[in-house]
């Protein structure tokens, strides 16, 4: 992680401690170095920042392409090398996005996904998306999973006041018997897919856990 991002990093997390407090379990299962690919359920906008605060390394985010039309977030996004994504994209840009996505994982970098590929809406996991056991079939990039507990009450005019409290429990890395593999089949994918997203689901309480209970 270079200087800037340090200094950047830094400077979020004060503004962040202002309005949210927030503890991190199992930092220490993070590998200080290799090819990481984090999964993560996903509630609220905030989650990628609380994640990139709770990780040592520099974490690279897939995100929505509508981010980064957004003249408030864009600069920030395009600066942190987030890689777009977008929702209602061809076969060409779905690739495109996977490609950037596995470059980054090539390179020994931290990739973060969140496989429901949107935010719940409850709170709750919803059906996991293939692209995150494709990128690992391809590269053989291990998964880190990480539960994201309480920042649906991040909400309402108040909540800056209450300071909410979060909790980013990170789990120990693993590898799906498809990583590295190469191409799969539907059926490989919706496998594996579902042993992942179990994965996260294991960091969850029960009431989060949503299909994967």
């Amino acid at each position: 992680m270079s200087l800037l991002q340090k200094i950047v990093l830094a400077v979020i997390g004060i503004l962040a401690r202002c309005c949210v407090s927030w503890e991190v379990k199992g930092r220490e299962n993070i590998p200080t170095g290799g090819a990481l690919l984090v999964i993560s359920n996903h509630i609220h906008l905030l989650d990628p920042f609380l994640i990139a605060l709770s990780s040592p390394r520099w974490v690279y985010f897939v995100a929505k392409e509508e981010l980064f039309k957004n003249p408030l977030l864009r600069p920030i996004i395009r600066w942190s090398g987030a890689v777009s994504a977008p929702r209602r994209g061809g076969a060409a840009d779905k690739k495109k996005t996977a490609l950037q996505a596995e470059k980054i994982l090539e390179e020994g970098l931290t990739l973060c996904i969140f496989p429901e590929g949107k935010r719940s809406v409850d709170a709750e996991l919803i059906p996991g998306k293939f692209g995150p056991v494709v990128i690992s079939a391809q590269t053989g990039a291990p998964f880190l999973p990480v539960g994201i507990i309480g920042t649906e009450r991040v909400k309402g005019l108040s909540w800056p006041w209450r300071r909410p409290h979060v909790i980013i429990n990170i789990g120990k890395p693993f590898q799906l018997s498809c990583s590295g593999a190469g191409r799969l089949t539907r059926g490989q994918m919706k496998e594996m897919t579902d042993l992942m997203m179990r994965k996260i689901a294991e960091l969850l309480p029960e009431s989060y856990r949503g299909v994967y209970k």
